[in-house]
C-alpha cells in the first residue's frame, strides 16, 4: 500500500496492476487533502489507513484505476466504501458530478507519464 501525496508515475502503476488484478489498481481518493492510497487488495483497507493518517470519511472515495487505459476509461468509480446513504450516495459509483470531477482532476494530478 502506497500513499501518493506528490505524484506516481503510470510506469508504477502498470506494475502494481500486473501483481494485483492483472490491469487495475484499488485507490482511495481524500477529495480535501488531494491525496490517493493505491495497491492494496481492499478498498476499505486503504480507507482505513487513510482515516488513521487523519482524513475524514466524508471526504474518501473509492475507485479504480486502469493504467493501460488512457482518457475518461482510465477511472471507474466503484467501491463498496462508497455506498454511504447518510452522504447522499446511494450506490457503490459516484452520485456527484461534482465529486467525480474533483477526484478525476486529483488522480490526473498526482499520475505523471514518463
Amino acid at each position: 500500500m502506497k500513499i501518493v501525496d506528490d505524484k506516481i508515475y503510470i510506469s508504477e502503476l502498470v506494475k502494481m496492476s500486473l501483481k494485483m488484478f492483472g490491469n487495475m489498481v484499488k485507490a482511495v481518493v481524500d477529495i480535501e487533502k488531494e491525496i490517493m492510497v493505491v495497491d492494496a487488495d481492499l478498498h476499505s483497507d486503504e480507507e482505513a489507513a487513510l482515516l488513521k493518517s487523519g482524513s475524514k470519511q466524508e471526504n474518501l472515495w473509492g475507485i479504480n484505476i486502469y493504467p493501460e487505459i488512457s482518457g475518461d476509461g482510465m477511472i471507474e468509480f466503484d467501491s463498496m466504501i462508497n455506498l454511504r446513504p447518510s452522504f447522499n450516495n446511494k450506490s457503490r459509483s459516484v452520485d456527484s458530478e461534482k465529486t467525480k470531477i474533483k477526484i478525476t482532476e486529483i488522480v490526473n494530478k498526482l499520475i505523471k507519464y514518463e
